[in-house]
């Protein structure tokens, strides 16, 4: 399997990471690259990224037998807009955004009769930092990847996808776009939410800053992803809002059942509870660490 040209519509980490692990994979000859910003196009060129900068996403989508669009969920349907008249029955255009019922319905109002072209895709990878600077060959390496098909895409897509993820060293998994998007507001969408939450709760104290200059690495670890891209956020927690609503509440229930243990003063419950999340917690450290 080799690509011909790659046509590059957004030249961040995600997108810039994809055109380094397809070139040192071997499976593109070419990568034609646009971002909003020229700036970050001739830093992508000079980066050895792209090898050719394209002045729109039309120009990039022009030549190229696949495409991908890695610009905010926001922008996508304007994107699919653009350059849905170049994509034919022999184009792969995919995405990597992390919601993905949106991104069906963008595709299904945007792209038309091409919308079989298109296979909706998800990397479960990522960075706290943003930007080409940052693009890495190994970002996707070892990675789950979830594809969401629809019932209109082509089986010819949908095995390029699977054999192009999967030689950039992914686990690929295939299920429903509803289903990705209700399991990642749990495991993804809510974890972000909370540190958002946390750090806003904190600094928002009269000592924030005291208690913050004494916060070691469990401190360190948790709020990890509170330091995430807050437009990449903002468009997430929006796109998949019912899911993560729904997720939210849960919370608030296990919360504030924790919270009326230790009221109480019931060690014995409030003791198991922790036992119940710590050994749910060790289960699935075990399960990964054995992928």
């Amino acid at each position: 399997m080799m690509f011909e040209q790659l046509g590059l519509i957004g030249c961040g980490l995600m997108g810039g990471s994809f055109a380094l692990a397809l070139k040192r994979a071997g499976l593109v000859k070419r990568v034609v690259g646009y971002s909003p910003s020229p700036a970050t196009v001739e830093r992508a060129l000079q980066l050895g990224v792209i090898d050719q900068a394209a002045t729109s996403a039309e120009a990039a989508a022009t030549g190229s037998d696949l495409v991908l669009v890695a610009v905010p969920v926001a922008a996508t349907e304007a994107t699919f807009k653009t350059i849905q008249h170049l994509i034919t029955p022999h184009t792969l255009l995919m995405d990597v955004g992390s919601t993905k019922s949106d991104v069906v319905a963008m595709g299904q109002r945007a792209l038309g009769k091409h919308i079989g072209s298109f296979v909706p895709a998800h990397p479960i990878a990522g960075k706290e930092v943003s930007g080409i600077e940052h693009a890495d060959a190994d970002l996707y390496v070892g990675k789950q990847l979830i594809l969401t098909p629809m019932e209109s895409t082509l089986a010819p897509a949908l095995q390029k996808a699977l054999e192009v993820w999967t030689a950039l060293g992914c686990h690929v998994v295939q299920m429903s776009a509803q289903d990705h998007d209700a399991a990642y507001a749990a495991v993804s969408h809510l974890p972000h939410l909370l540190g958002f939450a946390v750090m806003n709760a904190i600094s928002g104290q009269a000592k924030g800053a005291e208690f913050l200059s004494l916060a070691g690495p469990g401190f360190r670890d948790f709020t990890r992803i509170a330091a995430s891209d807050p437009k990449v956020w903002r468009d997430i927690m929006l796109s998949n809002r019912d899911e993560i609503l729904a997720q939210s509440r849960l919370f608030q229930q296990s919360l504030q059942a924790l919270d009326a243990l230790i009221e109480s003063g019931d060690s014995q419950a409030l003791e198991a509870s922790i036992r119940k999340a710590s050994h749910t917690r060790a289960k699935w450290h075990m399960v990964q660490s054995k992928k």
